[in-house]
């Protein structure tokens, strides 16, 4: 089965791509380098992360990198991102195209695919409304109540979920973890159920060690600025326990180191799939063997909760969780590794390739 796989790159992310990928000299160099970074690595096919010559990756949104498959192979520099990808998907002769960009690469982009392409698979986690790929052959993603709308739009949808990553290992075994709580994740006004869990855990920082790696938005730092000392934009400043806390975001190989220097990671889910959880910090958490407390919803298979992680509900509730776990460290470090061990088992990439394979048939 040849497997083309097409991601995108995070904007925030950006920047540090560009870092990685500065000395390549090769369109081969630079995908090498950006796999290796581990960015969205539960995503990721086994063949692609194991280099097969059967499997095709790339991020078709990264303008660096594709020109230089384009230069590579004597296309023009004024050919599209669109038309470099379909070169691409043509020289592969791919038969499987798995797309997890689907909002830019849609039902347009498929008619377009040549002919060795037998099967279309995108991967959308989020709701569409104004989405045109529905054409897909199949859609796919691990939140049930998602699954159900595209199947009510007419599409066939199934249950797909992401693995975890091998090289998460290496950071799981770390015994020196300096971080008691650690949050890492966006920071916008828009979030307000999100900030006001964020000021409840930053609160505990005199009591414990306490991390927050935040991608903040523009606004937000507009606000943080002389110009929001007053006005309108002062409400939308963080407070002065939640500014003491807050580090930069952290992506790739960085998230898991940091990760991995926690004891306790606290998620909380954007309402975007309704009660369904297993956003991609569940995955990159236990898989680092920090201890997980998430919000209350309905989780993946086999992912319990009392067992392999932690639950909240309110503000209230999960400060008191937090003292809890942080002056009962045996109990907290027994549970990370019950989800890790889970993690490990049951969504492994070998499970994960045999159930595309099986999609994909």
């Amino acid at each position: 089965m040849r497997i083309f796989q097409n991601s995108s790159v995070y904007p925030s992310y950006r920047l540090r791509l560009r870092a990685l990928t500065a000395g390549a000299k090769s369109f081969d160099e630079a995908i090498a380098a950006f796999l290796d970074d581990r960015f969205g690595a539960p995503h990721f096919l086994r063949p692609v992360l194991d280099g097969s010559r059967d499997a095709f990756f790339t991020n078709g949104d990264d303008e660096v990198v594709q020109r230089m498959w384009a230069d590579e192979n004597g296309l023009s520099s004024g050919t599209s991102l669109e038309d470099i990808l379909l070169a691409q998907i043509e020289d592969h002769r791919t038969e499987v195209f798995y797309n997890l960009d689907p909002m830019r690469y849609g039902d347009a982009f498929l008619a377009r695919l040549p002919g060795s392409v037998r099967k279309t698979i995108a991967w959308r986690a989020a709701p569409s409304d104004r989405g045109a790929f529905l054409k897909y052959d199949l859609i796919v993603n691990n939140f049930p109540s998602l699954l159900e709308g595209y199947r009510a739009s007419g599409a066939r949808a199934e249950f797909f979920a992401p693995a975890h990553d091998p090289a998460m290992d290496a950071y799981a075994t770390t015994a020196d973890r300096p971080i008691d709580v650690l949050f890492v994740g966006t920071y916008s006004r828009h979030h307000r159920n999100r900030a006001a869990m964020l000021q409840t855990i930053a609160s505990l920082r005199k009591d414990m060690t306490v991390a927050m790696c935040l991608d903040v938005s523009r606004y937000t730092r507009l606000a943080e600025t002389p110009l929001g000392w007053v006005g309108p934009l002062r409400k939308d400043r963080r407070n002065r326990d939640l500014r003491a806390v807050s580090r930069p975001p952290v992506f790739g190989r960085d998230l898991l180191a940091v990760l991995g220097g926690a004891k306790i990671v606290v998620n909380g889910a954007i309402d975007m799939a309704g009660h369904d959880r297993g956003n991609m910090r569940v995955w990159e958490s236990l898989g680092c063997r920090a201890a997980l407390v998430s919000d209350q919803g309905i989780y993946p298979p086999g992912m319990d909760e009392g067992i392999h992680f932690q639950t909240y509900g309110t503000t209230e509730n999960l400060r008191k969780l937090l003292l809890e776990m942080v002056a009962d460290q045996t109990a907290t470090s027994q549970l990370a590794t019950r989800g890790n061990t889970m993690i490990r088992s049951l969504y492994s990439k070998d499970r994960q390739w045999e159930r595309f394979a099986e999609l994909a048939s």
